[in-house]
């Protein structure tokens, strides 16, 4: 029998599965080398996997919304070179002898050794994301059922997973919420009374509200307001969004510092070699890549910020990985990461954003692409806003808001003493997790990257 295996591909540190939105071929068609056949949802990315050889569709193994594991094989296909008046038909028949839930032939033929070193190499890669970002580590099929029932990233926390390395399973959370129902009920037979009018967003009457409490639920007439409305869900990236968001907002306390930068010398600067940088080095030097370069050269000064919390253990981390948040065109949003960006010169760093940012827009980032960050900076400016408080972006402790830069009249040192001037100044906000970061910190940090842009190098070259 010729056979060639789908095999969901290796997608990124810390990646063990992946959810099948969409096949692209049906069983029966023919394929080339190359060629995507199914397109795979991992966080924030979209991937087409492509075929590994030339043939015919012969079974699909994961079905749309499944959410196989790296490695696991998900089609096969025919070659045509199988024994003589054999069919990919005739193939799908002898698959069919196979008991359900057995796995496919080569899965049969390894050893119990490559097994286990598979087995292990899955353990390790769990431990290894789990406590950072457990809502991240999360399958979609679970991330969707907690959303569908209203358990929260926090709550979820406390379920205790059977599967693979601690992992949360279909079965674990369905007998979280069966017991979560029985204790939802007594508590509510303990009540004595309840505030009457207390409605819940369904219409019914909230329960555990007792006498002389006041009431904080929200009705469905106060959600959709008195006037028409419609109802569209959320897209799956704006879903995974919003439950980082709560998610961060409950596991940190956020803490925000502002300064404001003289950056007159930069922006002078990066007008008179611009021309010269893109015809160098074929890479446009923008506002952000010299924003960055300041924020990679500050960490270095800072390890204290490039820095994880699992419980009450610090991950000092040894790589500065710098995530640079990228509106789309849809609306939602994106954190591309650049690793290792405190080892690149100016040229490598723009290379670096521009290919970046581009992919990014176009949705042809890698899955690996969006992990790994250590520290996060975004650009409020783009939007013409002078200042925000922006969302940590976990497992980090801490990210930068960039705001626009404005002319404003300030104080300037001349020789002849203190004068006022027009000068291009620019707020920046950097957001922090108390647990973590005091103000001293993260205040001196802030400052530090303030003070590197306002004394730019006027003569640097390029």
């Amino acid at each position: 029998m010729a056979q060639i295996e789908i095999i969901l591909p290796a997608m990124g540190e810390g990646i063990i599965e992946a959810e099948i939105t969409r096949w692209l071929v049906r069983e029966g068609d023919p394929v080339e080398v190359d060629t995507p056949v199914v397109e795979v949802a991992t966080d924030k990315v979209d991937s087409e996997i492509p075929s590994p050889g030339t043939g015919i569709i012969q079974k699909i193994l994961s079905a749309e919304g499944d959410v196989p594991k790296v490695g696991q094989v998900i089609a096969l296909i025919w070659t045509g070179t199988a024994t003589e008046d054999q069919s990919p038909a005739d193939l799908n028949e002898d698959d069919a002898e196979i008991p359900a839930g057995q796995d496919t032939l080569q899965e049969h033929q390894k050893t119990d050794g490559q097994k286990e070193l598979e087995t292990k190499a899955a353990i390790s890669q769990v431990y290894e994301t789990r406590n950072l970002s457990f809502y991240a580590f999360l399958s979609p099929v679970i991330r969707k059922m907690a959303r569908d029932h209203n358990v929260s990233p926090m709550e979820l926390e406390q379920v205790r997973g059977t599967g693979l390395g601690g992992r949360i399973t279909r079965a674990d959370l369905l007998a979280y919420l069966e017991n979560r129902v029985h204790e939802n009920k007594d508590m509510t037979a303990r009540q004595d009374t309840v505030v009457p009018g207390a409605t819940s967003i369904s219409g019914e009457t909230a329960p555990g509200i007792s006498a002389g409490t006041k009431s904080n639920v929200i009705s469905r007439e106060q959600i959709y307001g008195s006037g028409e409305s419609t109802i569209e869900e959320m897209d799956r990236m704006r879903k995974l969004i919003a439950d980082h968001m709560v998610y961060s907002k409950q596991t940190a306390p956020h803490v925000t510092s502002f300064v404001e930068s003289d950056v007159t010398g930069m922006i002078s600067w990066r007008e008179k070699v611009k021309d010269e940088f893109l015809q160098k080095y074929d890479q446009k030097l923008t506002i952000t890549t010299l924003i960055l370069e300041a924020v990679a050269k500050t960490l270095r000064e800072y390890p204290g910020i490039n820095v994880s919390i699992d419980g009450y253990q610090i991950i000092r981390k040894s790589s500065i990985n710098i995530g640079m948040a990228t509106a789309l065109p849809g609306g939602n949003l994106i954190v591309p990461v650049i690793r290792h960006a405190d080892q690149l010169n100016l040229p490598g760093l723009a290379a670096a954003v521009n290919d970046l940012a581009d992919r990014a827009r176009a949705g042809k980032l890698q899955p690996a692409e969006i992990q790994g960050g250590t520290f996060t900076v975004t650009n409020l400016g783009n939007f013409g806003n002078i200042a925000g408080t922006p969302v940590i972006n976990q497992p980090e402790v801490a990210i930068l808001a960039v705001g626009a830069i404005q002319k404003k009249p300030a104080v300037i040192e001349t020789p002849r003493g203190e004068a006022i001037g027009i000068r291009q100044m620019m707020i920046l906000s950097l957001a922090y997790d108390h647990r973590i970061v005091d103000g001293a910190l993260g205040g001196t940090f802030l400052k530090s990257i303030g003070n590197a842009l306002q004394n730019f190098d006027p003569v640097r070259s390029i």
